[in-house]
């Protein structure tokens, strides 16, 4: 086994920088091979007792050194690995630093790399120091200028962060531009604001813009800008549209404005990442740039919207105020991804008719966002990697950019904003933005400013930035009906986590609500139909005076904090709830909790029938007037097998697919009329034809259909196999069409081969588009005389659409299925894991970003049955044992292994 691993860094061991660098001018001689990057900084001594500046490098080849404009000395700086130490000569002087670089071989896809013949470069967390000798740390923050130089046919587009201050195709002493290559073009950028290093890129390149200019409500001009490869312009409208509202958003719900003259979104198919905010110069997976209607689900185009929002919404939460250290992550993204789930509710709620078509487009929203938190970021909590949303150690920063730092970052600050309401948590951001902007500061420095501003004490809360786990609520209750009072008993608990055997008390908000024997909610307060219970003892009783009978209590309303919650609810209270809840998001839990008791009883043994009640929620949903179409396609998603997964504590996938099929069958088949009625009204009444339109209305009218379609093809009904066929054929949206084909793969439906061929046929030239293609079959369910699912996925890794070098298509193929896919990656063949080994491995020679990701599939060995933990430790050591495994997968396989 491998035992070498990357040090472990400690946050108890931050201290802050020896030295600042109050700006930095770079020059680019931009070549495929042999770039040139010359780096002039101002450097100022901060620690009168440092002599030496740690100036960190990565595979960069040293041209020359300058002091003060004198080469320097043999003894003035010396390598230590890939970073350069240098010897101060005094407390401020210039440095100028000349490297070179090879971006056509930098399969990493970090620093400066060529992607489709164009530059591009990302730089979060460490990839600055590929680009020059520099401290690349965030909590040096530097005002930069970027001269670009380059051949002007082959990359006629120069970018970078900030503003255009020049360009031109002659030499310029006032812009600092020498005599040009022949046939070369310059451009001189400027950034106003310091920023750290991980916030600096550039791209150039044969590019395309779509253009608008705004104003914005604070009166200031801008030009917006999304670039893309020429004949991608068509797919950027709907990512323009999210830019506009994002900043128009951000000045109307935080006072936020856009502070650059220019703000500009750049498409890159080769990316590791969904996107990146440097400043002014975000630069996006094209994943989530591109859409029209033709190629892009609504889906896609939610999360464009989404994504689109997160990043600019960085300019102030993240760029404007930054990070001290990498430990504080979630204090940019955690706070960021709160604000673009808030954004996205925000603009579906804002284009409904009626406040109840608000609230329940906020209620989908936010079922959507837990139902990902509760299927990836639980299991994350109960597994090898578990780490508080504030890590104290680690040892590849890279792998800590996790669902745990974004997603449940983003419930942390979601309880803050619960515990002082919309208008405190705008005192405390306000109050954090003037004390904070243009530094680098801490998580505790967000904390402090929502207290301070709230006249709140939060000691105990910041427990959830250093304890790891997901919280378990136990819920009892008792009834006093001669004294007319109810006493709700609340117990918390946080299972063991590696490094972390006992937990203290975390403080919490729990939204309560009573309902009486009709369903309407009991009046707790003047006004008042709910109640936040702030949870902060191991063990707390509430009392509620003056309820005339036992009532139904609505726990956990909106899903108010990241715990798992334990209450005795029989199926028939389940039902109740799932029939008269205000809550939007409890009436689906309502819901979800009897089709995870049905998939365990049959599990277990029981029969098929235990799904029964659920029938009868289902019917009653689907029947409803006053639900709406996006509300009841929510209501009709089963829990994933991997939710189900996380509330068995010895798993056989197999059997788990098993049980999960047989009561979706037996939902399908017993209410086949009725989905084969709504499906077909809904298409009499919206015919396939109909003009594609992205409105909330229009959205959750198609994902109603397509839900009804599936159950209906699921209750393998003849009718039904030939509906979803004539559905794909005369689909006019992807919606329609990936929907219908979704149905057929995972059904017995004789149509699914041919269209299979004909959408690869059709979207052959649209790599997006193939990448559902590919993750479709990856994640097949397989039917009765069906090869096994891996077969295919081998076959596909030689298809030409198919490329290894590409972050998208091995997420697409080779995650869908060793991640996606839980029955057929762990076949008790074992086949699954020797094809996991062969991908991590072959992935972390070129990429080891992605290969980490890949490596996680088998990080919750320990929960499979003994024959599999066997073989998926066996599977492990081969990785482990690899001689030229990276920091990043070794960190992931060693922990899993050790844990």
């Amino acid at each position: 086994m491998r035992t070498e691993q990357g040090p472990v860094i400690k946050r108890s061991d931050y201290t802050p920088p020896d030295f600042l660098i109050d700006s930095i001018a770079l020059e680019f001689d931009l070549d495929p091979v042999h770039t040139l990057v010359t780096a002039t900084s101002f450097v100022r001594r901060t620690n009168p007792a440092a002599n030496v500046l740690l100036l960190n490098g990565d595979e960069l080849s040293l041209v020359d050194l300058s002091i003060d404009d004198l080469p320097a000395t043999d003894n003035q700086y010396r390598m230590q690995g890939s970073d350069l130490l240098l010897t101060a000569p005094r407390d401020r002087f210039k440095m100028r630093v000349r490297t070179r670089l090879n971006p056509s071989g930098n399969s990493s896809l970090m620093g400066l790399y060529l992607s489709g013949g164009n530059f591009f470069t990302q730089c979060e967390a460490q990839g600055f120091r590929r680009i020059t000798f520099f401290p690349d740390r965030p909590d040096v923050m530097a005002r930069y200028t970027v001269l670009l130089r380059a051949d002007a046919m082959r990359f006629p587009v120069l970018l970078a962060n900030g503003n255009l201050i020049a360009s031109g195709t002659k030499s310029d002493g006032r812009a600092g531009v020498n005599e040009l290559p022949p046939g070369w073009h310059w451009a001189l950028w400027e950034d106003p604001f310091p920023k750290p290093s991980y916030l600096f890129a550039i791209v150039a390149g044969n590019l395309v813009a779509q253009e608008q200019r705004i104003t914005t409500a604070g009166g200031r001009e801008a030009l917006l800008q999304v670039w893309v490869e020429p004949g991608n312009l068509d797919k950027t409208d709907h990512a323009m549209r999210s830019l506009v509202n994002a900043i128009a958003w951000d000045e109307a719900r935080f006072g936020l404005p856009l502070d650059l003259e220019r703000f500009m979104i750049v498409a890159v198919s080769d990316f590791n990442m969904g996107a990146m905010e440097n400043k002014g110069l975000n630069i996006f997976n094209t994943k989530y740039v591109f859409a029209n209607p033709r190629i892009a689900t609504d889906t896609d185009f939610a999360n464009i919207e989404s994504v689109v929002g997160h990043e600019y919404f960085h300019n102030w939460t993240g760029n404007r105020v930054t990070c001290r250290d990498w430990f504080q992550l979630t204090l940019k993204e955690g706070l960021t991804v709160f604000r673009d789930q808030e954004f996205s509710a925000d603009l579906v709620a804002q284009a409904c008719d009626t406040p109840a078509a608000a609230s329940s487009a906020r209620s989908v929203k936010r079922i959507e966002d837990v139902r990902v938190l509760r299927s990836m970021q639980f299991a994350e909590d109960a597994g090898p990697m578990a780490h508080p949303i504030r890590p104290d150690h680690y040892q590849e920063i890279n792998n800590f950019y996790t669902l745990t730092v974004y997603e449940k970052g983003a419930e942390v600050i979601r309880m803050l904003h619960t515990l002082v309401g919309d208008a405190g948590f705008r005192r405390g951001m306000d109050l954090y933005f003037a004390r904070h902007d243009g530094h680098a500061v801490t998580c505790d420095d967000f904390v402090d400013a929502i207290a301070d501003a709230n006249g709140r004490e939060f000691s105990q809360f910041r427990r959830w930035y250093s304890q790891a786990g997901t919280p378990r609520l136990t819920v009892t209750d008792s009834y006093d009906a001669l004294r007319q009072r109810y006493v709700l008993s609340v117990a918390q608990w946080c299972p063991p986590t590696p490094g972390q055997a006992e937990k203290l008390p975390f403080h919490l908000p729990l939204t309560v609500a009573l309902l009486d024997d009709t369903g309407r909610e009991i009046t707790l307060a003047p006004g008042a139909h709910s109640r936040v219970l702030e949870i902060t003892q191991t063990q707390q009783d509430f009392v509620f005076e003056g309820i005339g009978h036992k009532p139904t209590p609505s726990l956990l309303r909106g899903f108010c904090a990241p715990v798992t919650l334990h209450y005795a609810y029989s199926d028939a209270q389940l039902a109740f709830l799932a029939a008269h809840d205000s809550d939007g998001f409890n009436r689906w839990e309502a819901g979800q909790r009897l089709a995870v008791a049905a998939i365990l009883k049959v599990l277990a043994g029981g029969p098929v029938e235990a799904a029964q009640g659920l029938v009868e929620v289902f019917r009653k949903a689907l029947q409803s007037d006053e639900l709406d179409a996006a509300f009841k396609e929510q209501m009709f998603i089963l829990p994933s097998e991997g939710f189900v997964a996380e509330q068995i504590d010895e798993l056989d996938p197999v059997a788990l697919r098993v049980a999960r099929h047989s009561v979706r069958r037996f939902l399908a088949q017993s209410l086949r009329p009725h989905w084969r009625e709504h499906y077909q009204k809904s298409l009499a009444a919206t015919p396939l034809s109909t003009a594609y339109r992205i409105d909330a209305v229009s959205t959750g009218r198609r994902a109603l259909r397509n839900q009804c379609l599936a159950w209906w093809v699921a209750s393998d009904d003849a009718l039904a196999f030939s509906a979803a066929a004539a559905q794909y054929d005369q689909a006019n949206n992807m919606t329609d069409r990936i929907a219908a084909l979704t149905a057929l793969v995972n059904s017995p439906a004789a149509q699914a081969p041919a269209r299979l061929e004909d959408f690869a046929r059709e979207y052959q030239n649209d790599a997006l588009v193939m990448d559902k293609w590919f993750a479709l079959q990856a994640g097949a369910i397989r039917q009765a005389g069906e090869p096994p699912v891996l077969e295919r996925v081998k076959k596909l890794l030689g298809h030409p659409a198919f490329s290894f070098k590409n972050p998208n298509k091995l997420r697409a193929l080779i995650g869908s299925f060793c991640s996606g896919n839980l029955a057929e990656f762990h076949d008790a063949s074992g086949a699954g894991y020797d094809f996991w080994v062969e991908q991590v491995l072959a992935a972390d020679r070129g990429n080891p970003q992605v290969a980490a990701r890949l490596a996680r599939a088998l990080d919750r060995w320990r929960k499979f049955t003994p024959d599999r933990r066997a073989l998926m430790q066996a599977a492990l050591n081969k990785v482990a044992a690899s001689a030229s495994l990276s920091n990043d997968v070794s960190e992931i396989v060693n922990k899993a292994l050790s844990a």
